[in-house]
């Protein structure tokens, strides 16, 4: 999230065992099992054995083992092998992930939801269960007020700078939407200086959140045994640097080291309406490097990165597959609170979900389109899925071959090889 040309304007706004049955019961059904032997051709097989003095008819034990004597000119007939074991689901040790764009809830003290913001994520809650739910949280969680970025604007100046914070009592809102790990690294996250950012850190500690994006952090989280590192990279001091490859490739590669999935969350490129391509090179908004996606995106791969969750341009990007690897370029905004403009693409944001195996495999992906609208930012589902049609046409648009495939109803699949 940025700065002024993207922010609102400053108006109002078990099974039981099966009983063992007698042999002559278990010899029947062996050779009615058997290709090519009826009922009736059992039937007199089995009284010829019976007539011949087969003695093993009146042992089971010696029944399974027993050597069968066929009568001259009677087909052979050999023990019904037992059925193969059914092969097992490759992907039934995967788990699911699910991911948003940019959060902010509100701006104290004058500008946050009525109720304390309880129910806030309301609308949109059932389009978030998965095994770990991660979203992009885009300000502070702080009480502090004196060490705002922001100068006070001049009478008549027009404001260029913005800054955000919600109370401490949010942390929770986030848990009762579901979310279980916060991405901090972006460029509001220290709107009122260090203080606010250790704020943040501690509200989020205190309800049980995991959070990611400082300096070195790597957040490890285990889900269902598997152990999932998130690294959260931007251009701003005080998170993982976005731009530096050499730096990106060692961190991911310590996070490859500690867990078996890694997940780079990462806060990157220009912002606006007219942001949708993801075109090859540096990207720059008001004069700030926002990194090179495209670069930025293969080395974390190379690294050992599994999946690539951006945000920071404030609309929806195409998605890309890299070396099996999915690359979400931007999810968008996801919650307004009244501070983010919303006309247009710009209130469209969207929920990912992706389904890997432990091996950084992908098994599947879903996308669904999400709105926020009114004086609050507040999001809900879109029915019109909007945002999932921009994103297929831009994956058409800007990387052919390698593209996601995206159906209607948002499913996520790799492209053919």
């Amino acid at each position: 999230m940025s700065t002024h040309p993207l922010s609102r304007p400053d108006t109002p706004a078990s099974s039981a065992q099966t009983p063992p049955r007698s042999t002559l019961d278990r010899v029947f059904g062996s050779l009615r099992a058997r290709p090519g032997v009826s009922a009736a051709g059992a039937i007199v097989l089995l009284v010829t054995v019976v007539g011949l003095g087969f003695s093993a008819l009146t042992s089971p034990a010696d029944a399974v083992t027993a050597q069968w004597h066929t009568p001259e000119g009677a087909a052979a007939v050999t023990p019904t092998a037992a059925p193969a074991e059914p092969t097992a689901d490759p992907a039934a040790d995967a788990i699911s992930m699910s991911a948003t764009g940019d959060i902010i809830m509100g701006d104290a003290p004058q500008d946050l939801p009525p109720n304390g913001g309880k129910g806030y994520f309301d609308k949109i809650k059932p389009l978030l269960p998965a095994d770990l739910v991660m979203g992009n949280l885009e300000q502070p969680i702080t009480d502090e007020t004196g060490t705002g970025k922001c100068p006070q604007p001049k009478p008549g100046e027009p404001v260029n700078c913005h800054q955000f914070r919600v109370p401490p009592s949010y942390a929770q809102h986030l848990v009762d939407a579901g979310f279980d790990l916060l991405n901090t690294a972006n460029n509001h996250s220290r709107d009122y200086g260090t203080a606010g950012f250790t704020n943040t850190q501690r509200a989020l500690d205190g309800v049980g959140l995991k959070h990611t994006g400082a300096t070195n952090q790597i957040t490890v989280a285990e889900v269902k045994g598997v152990k999932v590192a998130v690294v959260g990279f931007s251009s701003y001091a005080g998170n993982n640097p976005l731009l530096n490859l050499t730096a990106t490739k060692t961190i991911v590669a310590k996070a490859a080291a500690q867990a078996d999935l890694v997940v780079v969350q990462v806060h990157m490129g220009a912002e606006g309406a007219d942001k949708s391509h993801v075109r090859p090179g540096t990207e720059k908004f008001l004069g700030e490097n926002r990194g090179n996606p495209h670069a930025f995106a293969r080395a974390a791969i190379d690294a050992g990165a599994d999946l690539i969750v951006g945000h920071g341009p404030h609309v929806v990007r195409g998605m890309e597959f890299y070396k099996g690897r999915l690359i979400a370029y931007s999810l968008g905004n996801f919650a307004g609170g009244g501070q983010l403009r919303s006309e247009g693409r710009l209130g469209w944001g969207g929920v990912l979900k992706v389904t890997l195996k432990p091996d950084g495999g992908f098994v599947s992906g879903q996308f669904h389109s999400t709105i926020f609208s009114g004086a609050h930012g507040v999001p809900q589902p879109d029915t019109k899925e909007r945002a999932l049609g921009l994103i297929t046409q831009m994956t058409k648009e800007d990387f052919g071959a390698s593209g996601a495939v995206l159906s209607a109803d948002g499913a996520i699949s790799a492209p053919a090889t």
